[in-house]
């Protein structure tokens, strides 16, 4: 069977990474592509590997990324998917901004867009402590661009409990079976 690969994309405080690793735990053959970000591995948050801004820079000039964006003030970067995942599902945590460069990147490209109710993920960002009540805000009234009409797009609404979360994840991420 061909791999798959799946961008994750969503607001801050959807629970992408939660979700991710929770089925990561639950389909041992599922690889997840990690970020590298300008940001220390001491603010916590997803696993990422956390690099200097100039650091990063080198990797970007030396091709060591198939994706990269900038947001927030933080440089973000995929790498290609390793020769060992080839033919099984990846999945990796992206921006919607950037999902047309990602289709390129990774030709058959899926999107699952997490989702939550405003209230909540307000509520977890501010549990995170990364950033102000104003800040939080002005994050969650900023317009976001749409998703490209040409990608396949399925979505999970995280609003509640973690298992139902990450049981419509799960079931998003497994394969189609065309046999009736």
């Amino acid at each position: 069977m061909p791999g798959r690969i799946f961008a994750v994309v969503g607001p801050s405080g959807a629970g992408k990474d939660t979700l991710i690793a929770a089925a990561v735990a639950a389909l041992p053959d599922l690889i997840w592509l990690r970020r590298v970000i300008t940001r220390p591995e001491v603010a916590g948050g997803e696993p990422f590997e956390g690099v200097s801004t100039a650091e990063f820079a080198a990797r970007q000039a030396a091709g060591a990324f198939a994706l990269h964006w900038e947001a927030h003030g933080l440089h973000y970067g995929v790498p290609p998917v390793p020769q060992a995942a080839q033919g099984k599902t990846v999945v990796f945590n992206a921006s919607r901004a950037v999902l047309a460069q990602a289709a390129r990147a990774y030709p058959g490209l899926q999107v699952i867009e997490i989702t939550a109710r405003p209230e909540v993920l307000a509520e977890r960002l501010m549990a995170r402590g990364r950033e102000s009540r104003a800040d939080i805000l002005r994050r969650l009234s900023r317009q976001v661009p749409p998703l490209p009409a040409d990608l396949p797009v399925q979505r999970v609404d995280n609003s509640g409990a973690l298992e139902e979360g990450v049981a419509a994840l799960v079931a998003r991420l497994q394969p189609v079976s065309l046999a009736r």
